[in-house]
C-alpha cells in the first residue's frame, strides 16, 4: 500500500505547475516522481491542446491521461490518442465573425484537435506561436471544415478583450457557447458545458478513481471549474483573485514550488479525503 494510492492530482501548467520564468522547479519534479512511486496519480489539465503540451508531459511524464483545451478533450499521452472529446458546432462562426467586425485589432484562431489555424494575424498572435513553436497555418474560419475543439481571440489591448467578451456576450446565440478568459491576453469560446471540471469529471470516470480523492491546482479562472469538480480545489498564492475566492485553500506561488508542497501537504493530512 502506498501513502497516495487513489489520490488523484490535476494541476494547470502556466502559473501553477510552471514557474514565472517559464520552467518547472525540481522539487516539483522530485514530489511528483515521490507521488506517483506511492500510489497517487498525476496529470495536468490544461487550456493547451495536446500537440504544445509535450513539453510538460515529457518533464513530468503523468501516469494517467492529461486534460486539454479547456476541458474539451482528455488525451493518452503514451498512446498518443484522445479517449474524450467535445467538438464545437460549425455556426460558431457567426460568433467569431460578429467580434472580427466590431473588434477589428484582436486575433483569431481556431483551434482542431490536431492543428491549430491562425485566422486574423496581430502582435498577440506572432507572441503565442513564439512561445508554443505552432507553425503559422493559415485558413479562414469560415473555411475550416474539419472539427474544432475552441476559438482564441488576442490582444495585448485590455479594451480588445473588454469588447471581445461584450460583443460575444450580447450575441443571440451566446447561451449556445461558454466563455472563458484564459489569460490576461486571450479569451476563448468553448462548447456548451465545457470547463476543466468536465474534463476532470470525464477523467474520473474513465479512471474509475473516488471523486472525494481528487486534488485540482491552479491561478485563474478558467480553473475555477476544475476547483469545483475536485474534492479539494487548491489556488496557487500567486493566482486571481476569482481563484483564490473560488479554491478551497491557498497554497505559496507557483516560484515556491507549489506542487511538492501540495503532495507533502496530502502527506501530513492537512486536506481530507
Amino acid at each position: 500500500m502506498g501513502k497516495f494510492d487513489g489520490v488523484l492530482i490535476c494541476t494547470d501548467l502556466d502559473g501553477t505547475l510552471y514557474r514565472s520564468d517559464k520552467t518547472i522547479s525540481k522539487e516539483n519534479k522530485e514530489a511528483i516522481e515521490y507521488f506517483k512511486r506511492e500510489g497517487g496519480y498525476f496529470t495536468f489539465i490544461t487550456g493547451r491542446m495536446p500537440y504544445y503540451a509535450y513539453d510538460a508531459y515529457n518533464a513530468v511524464n503523468p501516469n494517467v491521461p492529461f486534460g486539454c483545451i479547456n476541458g474539451g478533450g482528455v488525451y493518452d499521452g503514451e498512446a498518443k490518442k484522445y479517449v474524450w472529446t467535445c467538438e464545437m458546432p460549425f455556426d460558431v462562426c457567426d460568433l467569431i465573425e460578429s467580434v472580427d467586425k466590431n473588434v477589428p485589432g484582436v486575433g483569431i484562431q481556431v483551434c482542431l484537435f490536431d492543428k491549430t489555424y491562425f485566422s486574423k494575424e496581430n502582435e498577440t498572435m506572432v507572441g503565442f506561436r513564439a512561445v508554443t513553436g505552432l507553425p503559422n497555418l493559415t485558413c479562414n474560419y469560415r473555411d475550416v471544415k474539419e472539427p474544432i475543439g475552441k476559438i482564441i481571440f488576442g490582444s495585448y489591448l485590455e479594451e480588445d478583450i473588454i469588447a471581445t467578451e461584450r460583443t460575444l456576450r450580447a450575441h443571440p446565440r451566446a447561451s449556445d457557447f461558454d466563455f472563458i478568459r484564459s489569460e490576461k491576453t486571450l479569451f476563448e469560446i468553448l462548447p456548451k458545458g465545457v470547463d476543466k471540471g468536465l474534463a476532470l469529471a470525464k477523467l474520473i470516470e474513465y479512471l474509475g478513481v473516488d471523486p472525494k480523492k481528487t486534488v485540482a491546482i491552479g491561478d485563474y479562472n478558467n480553473d475555477i471549474g476544475m476547483f469545483k469538480a475536485a474534492a479539494v480545489g487548491i489556488a496557487v498564492a500567486n493566482a486571481c483573485r476569482d481563484a483564490k475566492d473560488a479554491a478551497d485553500f491557498v497554497t505559496v506561488s507557483n516560484d515556491e514550488h507549489a506542487i511538492a508542497r501540495v503532495i507533502y501537504d496530502i502527506e501530513d493530512r492537512k486536506y481530507s479525503f
